[in-house]
C-alpha cells in the first residue's frame, strides 16, 4: 500500500503504476443487488439459465458499470491519502470496455498516476484504470478516474 500525505508526495509519483487491488469475486448476488439498485434487469446479466442457453459468454454477465462502481472500494487497497479535509470522486476519462466480466471471476484493478496538478490548493489526480479479469490477458476496461483532494 502506498500511503500520500500531500501534494508533493502525490506530486513524486507522477507516471508510476502504484499496483494492484488484491482480487475481488464478482458473484451473482453482487450483480444481482447492482441491477436492483440501478434497476437494469437485462437478462443477460440477471438469469443464469437464458443466459447459459441463449447468451454469446455462456454464463451471465456483469454489468460495466457495475464493474467501475469497484474503483473506489479497489482504489483503496493501492493507495491511502491521507490528511485530506475533502476528497471528491471528480469525473471518469476516456473509458472504453474490453472484454465482459463473467460471473464468478475474480477482478484486480491496476492504477497508475497519469498527473497531478495544485489548482490553487485544490489537488487534481488523474489516475490510470485498469480492471484485469483472472485468467485473461485483455482488461476489462481502460480509462482515467479524476479525484480531487483538499489537503490539510
Amino acid at each position: 500500500m502506498v500511503i500520500i500525505n500531500n501534494y508533493e508526495k502525490y506530486k513524486s509519483l507522477e507516471g508510476v503504476m502504484v499496483g494492484s487491488s488484491s482480487w475481488h469475486t464478482i458473484d451473482q448476488a453482487q450483480i444481482d443487488r447492482f441491477a436492483d439498485a440501478t434497476l437494469d434487469h437485462q437478462w443477460i446479466h440477471v438469469d443464469p439459465q437464458k443466459a447459459v442457453a441463449e447468451g454469446p459468454y455462456r454464463s451471465t454477465i456483469a454489468h460495466g458499470y457495475l464493474t467501475l462502481s469497484l474503483i473506489p472500494y479497489l482504489w483503496k487497497q493501492i493507495v491511502e491519502v491521507r490528511n485530506v479535509s475533502l476528497e471528491i470522486n471528480y469525473g471518469i476519462e476516456n473509458f472504453r470496455f474490453g472484454i465482459p466480466v463473467k460471473v464468478d471471476s475474480e477482478v484486480s484493478l491496476q492504477a497508475t498516476i497519469r498527473s497531478v496538478k495544485d489548482l490553487r490548493g485544490t489537488v487534481k489526480v488523474i489516475v490510470g484504470a485498469k480492471l484485469m479479469i483472472k485468467g485473461e490477458s485483455k482488461p476489462a476496461y481502460t480509462g482515467d478516474v479524476v479525484f480531487l483532494y483538499h489537503f490539510k
